[in-house]
């Protein structure tokens, strides 16, 4: 599809003030593109702002008086990963329901929001629009530990699909689900100002990769890591979509009694 990250493009971002958003905000500056920035912590809202400059703003209302209602990059990124249990303190359900309703609503609110104003542009013959919305591999592996968390991202991931499905008949809108592999962000530790562990990329180098896969009109984005492979996360997802398949109990890949198999599994070519 036409390049997205254009002059004279702009760009919604929600979760924008800080990691992979302020990240993508900043590629988008740097092609001279108009960014409106959206986040819930208004202290990193506000440094964004300054950071990046006088094409950023960070008010809706913005899209529709400044920027003419004209929307190219929709980025629906804002996320929480507190951690979540159904025993003891962390099985509160309101902690569930704050992950949910960040991860899961965030998406639909934006998508709900916006999405008309997307619609509205695409009959114009030089208009081109993507949406990129920020999914997780504990989406689609779903590893035990954070049942919320994993729960909120698998429901991302199928609104992503569903969404690509509906605007199938709209060739100048592409949908895209970007899903990071270990990025140093708050949600990873960044936040504690340690050193960014080696494996681990940075909000840029996701970015980067992001802007690869929109190019070829890839939805999926499976970023690697510096760990981690492409191939090596393909394998991981079929075998957990072979749970069902295979009749193997939920979770088999960290179950003691499947250790080897999956190993065997991991190692074939």
């Amino acid at each position: 599809m036409t390049v997205i990250f254009n002059k004279v493009n702009t760009a919604v971002i929600t979760g924008g003030a800080s990691g992979i958003g302020l990240a993508l905000a900043q590629k988008c500056i740097s092609y001279g593109m108009r960014v409106l920035v959206a986040d819930w912590d208004a202290k990193s809202l506000d440094a964004a702002k300054k950071y990046l400059g006088q094409n950023t703003g960070t008010i809706h209302m913005e899209v529709i008086q400044e920027f003419g209602g004209q929307i190219n990059l929709l980025a629906l990124n804002a996320g929480v990963g507190a951690k979540t249990s159904f025993d003891g303190a962390e099985a509160d359900p309101a902690g569930f329901r704050k992950v949910v309703d960040t991860n899961v609503f965030g998406v639909v609110n934006g998508i709900s929001t916006l999405l008309p104003l997307i619609k509205e542009k695409s009959s114009s013959a030089d208009y081109n629009a993507a949406i990129v919305i920020t999914g997780s591999k504990q989406g689609i592996t779903n590893p035990p530990g954070n049942p919320a968390y994993n729960a909120s991202k698998a429901a991302v991931k199928s609104l992503a699909e569903q969404l690509s499905f509906d605007l199938r008949q709209q060739p100048n809108v592409d949908v895209h689900l970007l899903v990071p592999g270990w990025t140093w962000t708050a949600l990873a530790g960044a936040a504690s100002g340690g050193e960014k562990p080696e494996a681990a990329w940075t909000p840029a180098q996701v970015v980067d990769y992001l802007e690869g896969k929109m190019k070829e009109g890839q939805f999926w984005v499976l970023c690697p890591d510096n760990d981690v492979t492409e191939e090596m996360d393909k394998k991981r997802m079929l075998w957990s979509a072979d749970d069902a398949a295979k009749g193997r109990p939920p979770l088999s890949r960290w179950r003691d009694e499947f250790k080897d198999e999956f190993a065997a599994w991991m190692a074939k070519d």
